[in-house]
């Protein structure tokens, strides 16, 4: 929890992001995630002042449960003083023990942010989803709990001006934005409607932005003109010099084989690696999300 310091900005997590979206498509099968429609209402996590901050934290708690696809069962919650903002009990069940820190008696309306995380940790325990390493596995924790239709509220609750800042979570802003962005886009929803915090909102566009350019890359039909034209000027250069990487930095990658050339790159969806034909126009059907993909190869 960023409270008061300095806030990171821009993307350092983007490739274990994406890894943790791929994770969840082969944990929860396509059928599986898209389960989770729609996103957690705002109405159903709203905290007002004069709300009792007991019966409120579990009426917040027992919505979040109920949106990541959690056994109901008594949600024990309690606040203490700690570095962190919440921590949680991960137990075989069924109950769930949470602590909040004692700021959110104060800041009640970003107790469902901290109580989203938490609750996002048992579904990932209780589903044996890990990455190796605890900055990993926080990461995997914020992307599953953004793209299973909580996280937005981790990214409502950043907010930061001149003389304090908030923020919760270990995705940057921006990354929440790409995260909620992809979601937003297999989904169909607009998150935009929900934010109350500027800076949130702000981050999410940077972050959709971002989460665009995937689905703009060669060799996808959607491409630019210049990717277009940098698409085929290396695949001129690895046709000619098999083996050789053209540019190892491109999102795509040339490989030579007995049958043919094939191009080898990520789905714009759950990243994934597609390989397909060097043959023209072709249609890929991603082997993972099961997303139909345009291509001009």
């Amino acid at each position: 929890m960023a409270n008061g310091g300095e806030v990171v900005h821009g993307f350092p997590h983007l490739d274990t992001a994406r890894a943790a979206i791929t994770a969840l498509y082969r944990r929860l099968t396509p059928d599986g995630v898209r389960s989770y429609a729609p996103s957690v209402a705002p109405a159903d996590v709203a905290f007002a002042d004069a709300d009792d901050l007991h019966l409120g934290t579990q009426r917040v708690a027992r919505a979040l449960v109920r949106q990541l696809r959690l056994p109901d069962a008594r949600i024990i919650v309690s606040f203490r003083e700690m570095r962190h903002a919440a921590n949680v009990e991960l137990t075989a069940g069924p109950e769930y023990f949470i602590e909040l820190n004692d700021r959110f008696r104060s800041h009640r309306r970003d107790i469902g942010a901290a109580l989203a995380h938490e609750i996002t940790h048992v579904l990932l325990h209780r589903l044996d989803l890990t990455f190796p390493g605890t900055a990993a596995n926080e990461i995997l924790t914020d992307t599953a709990t953004t793209y299973l239709g909580a996280g937005w509220l981790l990214l409502d609750a950043y907010r930061e001006d001149r003389d304090s800042s908030q923020k919760l979570g270990y995705l940057t802003p921006e990354e929440f934005g790409y995260v909620l962005a992809k979601r937003a886009a297999v989904f169909g929803e607009d998150p935009r409607v929900w934010f109350t915090s500027p800076q949130g909102y702000e981050a999410y566009t940077r972050g959709s932005a971002r989460a665009l350019r995937d689905e703009r890359q060669p060799p996808l039909t959607t491409a630019g003109r210049l990717g277009r034209h940098r698409y085929v000027k290396e695949r001129r250069y690895a046709l000619d010099h098999p083996g050789v990487l053209a540019d190892p930095a491109a999102p795509y990658m040339f490989e030579a084989l007995r049958d043919g050339p094939r191009v080898a790159f990520a789905c714009p969806t759950c990243h994934q690696r597609i390989r397909v034909p060097v043959r023209g126009r072709v249609r890929a059907r991603c082997g993972l999300c099961r997303t139909v993909l345009e291509c001009d190869t």
